[in-house]
């Protein structure tokens, strides 16, 4: 499959701070890998997307993406492999209608007008906001804000989507109304995901996670293998799977459990399990 992203010894330190900020950070992403980084705040995650993409250069280290080490050469090659989708959509709208704003990208980036009007019809019907291509984008739901935000980093054919908190700021339909239309254009379209985030249940469709803690990497594993942790998370700065909670509350009540990790529906496969032999 190959690495689309390959980071090694990453360390970086903001402008007069005592401590730095990124330390011996390295790591590699999969091509069509979801890869979830999660950590309390001040743990490094924003700033470790903004030195994937540029928006920070690295003290030191290196950073590989598509095959292009990250330098001034190459920082925009690099960005035109990397959609970022931000936590607030508000700050990224620009058009008076959702068309005109999936589109801005596309235009200022030279792309053919018939090709342009192609490509963002595609990228709404995608996300499932046709009818809304003549709206303004200040009338739209929190969900349907993201979408449109997808929609115009869908229409420059990245091959990585950051998202940096992006789920953030929506309640939980909103929020897994997002992470489904990311998950099927991921399957779609053959895409990298870094999800930058505090959302348990949105690391947990990742098919890794990294934890950092205070700028280093904690632990590199699946979900299984971090959630397994439980409690311990909360030492942390992180919340606990609601399985976990669950779990862990049954055994505290003298339930025999799994050590493993479950999520929600195997917890409750084991629990009607459980309940059929009692």
């Amino acid at each position: 499959m190959g690495n689309v992203i390959r980071v090694q010894h990453l360390n970086y330190t903001y402008p007069e701070a005592k401590h730095q900020a990124l330390t011996d950070v390295s790591f590699d992403v999969a091509k069509g890998e979801w890869l979830a980084i999660i950590g309390h705040n001040g743990s490094g995650k924003s700033t470790l997307a903004k030195n994937l993409n540029g928006l920070l250069a690295p003290e030191s280290g290196t950073v590989e993406v598509a095959g292009m080490t990250l330098s001034e050469e190459t920082v925009w090659d690099i960005r035109a492999k990397v959609g970022i989708v931000f936590q607030n959509p508000d700050n990224q709208f620009v058009g008076a209608t959702v068309a005109d704003d999936v589109a801005f990208g596309l235009e200022n980036r030279g792309v053919p007008r018939d090709e342009m009007v192609k490509r963002v019809d595609e990228s709404l019907e995608r996300v499932g906001m046709t009818a809304f291509a003549d709206r303004e984008p200040a009338r739209l739901s929190g969900g349907q804000k993201q979408r449109v935000a997808i929609a115009g980093i869908i229409a420059q054919r990245p091959e990585i989507i950051i998202l940096d908190e992006s789920t953030s700021m929506l309640d939980p339909a909103g929020r897994q109304e997002v992470l489904g239309v990311i998950r099927e254009l991921k399957d779609e379209l053959n895409l990298t995901v870094l999800s930058i985030t505090h959302d348990i249940d949105e690391a947990a469709v990742a098919h890794r996670i990294i934890l950092l803690n205070d700028g280093k990497i904690n632990e590199i594993g699946t979900p299984s293998d971090i959630f397994a942790h439980g409690t311990d998370l909360l030492r942390l700065g992180l919340d606990v799977p609601y399985s976990e909670k669950l779990k862990d509350a049954l055994i505290q009540r003298g339930v025999a459990m799994p050590k493993a990790y479950l999520d929600n529906e195997r917890l409750v496969d084991y629990l009607w399990t459980l309940h059929s032999t009692m």
